[in-house]
């Protein structure tokens, strides 16, 4: 049998993929990490409901990834990127995380996330003309 490649947006030909690539990580991750996941979405709303940014991110094995983190226009500077930041690292560190991890473009919040205590560990240049940082906030090896 020969196989093929497709190139097409199926949900359940990716969701076979991503099961599978668990399946794999799972027989080489410790027993005390395995079950480890949960979504994080947390979100900067008004009284109304309305939505003015947040975090989307994931909490996986021994770490927590944030994978968006927007604050709108009007509301930059006012400390809410920083709030959102600090309820991701108290979730993370209550689900007994010993890092987060995240990403950033040259042009969106480096210095940001300077302040905020990530470091840069890999950087990619030329990333659509621009830097691609991959930052780490560690918090060490927690007591139980």
């Amino acid at each position: 049998m020969e196989l093929t490649i497709t190139n097409a947006s199926n949900m359940n030909d990716k969701a076979y993929v991503r099961d599978k690539m668990f399946e794999f990580n799972m027989m080489h991750f410790p027993d005390d990490l395995k079950g480890r996941y949960q979504e994080v979405n947390l979100f900067l709303k008004d009284e109304t409901g309305q939505i003015y940014g947040g975090i989307i991110g994931e909490i996986c094995w021994n770490w927590m990834e944030i994978q968006y983190l927007f604050v709108d226009a009007a509301y930059r500077g006012a400390g809410y990127g920083k709030k959102l930041l600090a309820e991701a690292e108290k979730l993370a560190r209550e689900k007994q995380c010993e890092f987060m991890k995240l990403d950033t473009l040259s042009f969106q919040a480096l210095d940001f996330y300077k302040k905020q205590g990530f470091e840069v560990y890999g950087v990619i240049e030329n990333a659509g003309r621009h830097t691609h940082y991959y930052l780490k906030k560690e918090f060490g090896v927690l007591d139980e």
